[in-house]
C-alpha cells in the first residue's frame, strides 16, 4: 500500500508545478518560500535537539501558541521549529516575534523529501497537532527513533471511516505514533482503533486561551455608538445568510454594523460583489480609515485580528456551520463574552459546543424566519465574566498537562 500511496504522490508531483502556480496567483502559496515544501529551506538547522510543531494552518498554530510561550521561557529548550502548509499560518505566527521559534513550509509527504527533511533537521522530538497524519513522515520518523505525539488528536467519523478503507495500511501508521492526545472521546476511541498503542486523553487544547495584548481603541472610536454583529470563519453562502439577517435585523436596530470575518480572505471581493447583489454597502479593513456613515457591513480581510473585534460586539454568529463543513472553534468569541450563534452542521467542535449550550452562552439557528427573533433577544447580551473566569482556568490546566506529557520526551 506505501507503494501505490507513494505512486499516487509521485503523480501530483509531476503537476505540482501548475498547483504551485495557481496557489501562489490565490494568495495561498508564498510565491518565494514555496521551495520550502521541496526541502529547499530559507533557515539553517542550528541545533540537535530541536521541537519540532506541525500543524496545517491557523487554527492548529494557534491552538499551540500558549505552549510555544512556555517553551520560549525554557532554558532546557534551546530550538524550536514550527511548520505549516499556509501564508496565513506563517503569518500568524511572524506576529508573535518569537527568538527561538522558527517556521518552515511541511514538505510533500513523499519518501524521499521526508527523509531528507528529518536528516536536516534532526528532530529530538516530533509533535503533529490535530488530524495532521502523514504516512511517509510518520514511517521515516519510527525509523530515525524521533518519538511523535499526535497533540489534541482529532479522528472524526468522516476521518476514521477513510482510514479504516484501508486497515493494515492505516494500522502500520498509527501504531508508529508513540502517544495520542486526543481532543475528545470521540477521537479517542477512534485513535485506539486505528491502533495507537498509547492514547492518553488531558482535555482539549481549544480551551486554551491565546493572550493578545493588542490595542482595539480606535476601533472602539470606530465603532462609537453602533451596534455590532460579529460573524466569523464564514464560508461561501453563509455571508449572503448574513447579509440578508443584517437587513432584517436593520428594520429594528438602526445602527446596526455587521462585521464579517471570512475563513478564508482572498475570497474578499466575492463577498462584497455578493452582498452589493442584495443591496448592502460593503467597506474593507484594509483600506478603512473612518467608517462610512452608509456601511452595512464591514469586512474584515486581514489575519489575527478577531479577537479586535469580538471584544467589541456582544454576538457573534462563527460559520462553517450552515454549510456541511462541520463548523468552526467558536471559544475564542465566546472568551470575549459574546453570545454565540451557529448553524446545526457542528461535528468537528461538538463537545465544546455542548459545554457552552450548558453554559447557556450558545445557540444553534437554521435559515429559517425565526432566526431575526433569536438575535434580536440576545442584543442586550451582557458579558458573563464568570464563564470567562472558567473557560480561562479550564484551559490553563490542559495547557499544563499537555506540556508535561511532551516534556516526557524532552
Amino acid at each position: 500500500m506505501f507503494f501505490i500511496y507513494n505512486i499516487f504522490l509521485l503523480l501530483i508531483l509531476l503537476i505540482s508545478p501548475i498547483i504551485l502556480i495557481i496557489r501562489i496567483f490565490l494568495g495561498k502559496d508564498d510565491k518565494i518560500r514555496f521551495k520550502e515544501k521541496f526541502c529547499l529551506f530559507s533557515k539553517k538547522s542550528q541545533s540537535d535537539s530541536t521541537i519540532w510543531f506541525h500543524g496545517a494552518s491557523v487554527g492548529e498554530i494557534l491552538t499551540i501558541i500558549p505552549i510555544l510561550k512556555k517553551f520560549e521561557k525554557d532554558k532546557n529548550i534551546k530550538k524550536i521549529l514550527v511548520t505549516s502548509t499556509t501564508v496565513s499560518s506563517s503569518s500568524i505566527l511572524s506576529k508573535y516575534k518569537f527568538k527561538k521559534t522558527i517556521h518552515q513550509y511541511y514538505p510533500y509527504d513523499l519518501n524521499i523529501l521526508t527523509r531528507l527533511f528529518i536528516e536536516y533537521w534532526r528532530p529530538k522530538l516530533a509533535v503533529f497537532i490535530d488530524s495532521e497524519v502523514w504516512p511517509n513522515m510518520i514511517n521515516n520518523l519510527y525509523k530515525a527513533r524521533v518519538p511523535l505525539i499526535l497533540l489534541n488528536g482529532r479522528i472524526t467519523k468522516k476521518t476514521f471511516r477513510r482510514w479504516n478503507y484501508f486497515p493494515k495500511f492505516s494500522r502500520k501508521i498509527f501504531e508508529k505514533i508513540t502517544v495520542a492526545l486526543p481532543q475528545n472521546k470521540a477521537s479517542n476511541k477512534h485513535l485506539r482503533l486505528l491502533g495507537v498503542k498509547n492514547v492518553r486523553e488531558v482535555g482539549n487544547l481549544k480551551f486554551s486561551r491565546i493572550s493578545q495584548k493588542s490595542n482595539n481603541n480606535n476601533l472602539k472610536k470606530k465603532f462609537f455608538k453602533k451596534t455590532i454583529l460579529c460573524a466569523a470563519s464564514t464560508h461561501r453562502t453563509e455571508e449572503l445568510f448574513i447579509g440578508k439577517l443584517h437587513k432584517e435585523l436593520k428594520k429594528k436596530i438602526k445602527n446596526l454594523v455587521t462585521i464579517i470575518i471570512p475563513r478564508h480572505i482572498n475570497r474578499k471581493k466575492e463577498i462584497v460583489k455578493e452582498l452589493d447583489s442584495i443591496g448592502l454597502n460593503s467597506e474593507l479593513h484594509t483600506i478603512s480609515k473612518k467608517l462610512n456613515k452608509n456601511t452595512d457591513v464591514y469586512i474584515v480581510d486581514t489575519y489575527g485580528d478577531s479577537s479586535k473585534f469580538y471584544s467589541i460586539s456582544k454576538i457573534t454568529f462563527v460559520g462553517g456551520s450552515l454549510i456541511m463543513h462541520g463548523g468552526q472553534n467558536p471559544l475564542e468569541p465566546a472568551r470575549e463574552g459574546n453570545y454565540i450563534f451557529t448553524g446545526p452542521y457542528i461535528e468537528n467542535f461538538k463537545e465544546i459546543y455542548q459545554i457552552l449550550e450548558n453554559l447557556k452562552i450558545a445557540t444553534k439557528i437554521n435559515s429559517s424566519k425565526n432566526v431575526k427573533k433569536l438575535f434580536l433577544k440576545k442584543f442586550n447580551y451582557s458579558e458573563n465574566r464568570t464563564i470567562n473566569r472558567k473557560l480561562n482556568l479550564l484551559g490553563n490546566k490542559i495547557i499544563n498537562k499537555n506540556i508535561l506529557e511532551i516534556k516526557k520526551f524532552i
